[in-house]
């Protein structure tokens, strides 16, 4: 009867431990730029970017323009396919 009465209150101190707070979640670095909000424009044509207010430094890359390589996670770029419609935007 002891060893029952022992085991028992083990058993409910084992439940009462503190648990840790959940880790804070880091935010999501692949969308610094919100180029989310954007992709909706992904196959009109790149002219409807002109009336657009864009967030400065954002990059409306031609089809064969040359563009810098450095690397800027909060740079919005928008990439116009040979065809003069929105092909890609991403952040870069």
């Amino acid at each position: 009867m002891t060893r029952l009465f022992m085991t028992a209150a083990l058993a409910a101190l084992g439940a009462c431990t503190m648990s840790e707070p959940p880790a804070p979640v880091a935010p999501d670095s692949s969308d610094l730029c919100k180029a989310s909000q954007f992709q909706g424009l992904i196959g009109q044509p790149g002219t409807a970017l002109k009336d657009l207010k864009l967030p400065a430094g954002t990059r409306i890359i031609g089809p064969t323009q040359a563009v810098t390589q450095d690397y800027r996670l909060s740079r919005l770029n928008f990439e116009i396919g040979k065809d003069g419609r929105i092909a890609k935007i991403s952040c870069y």
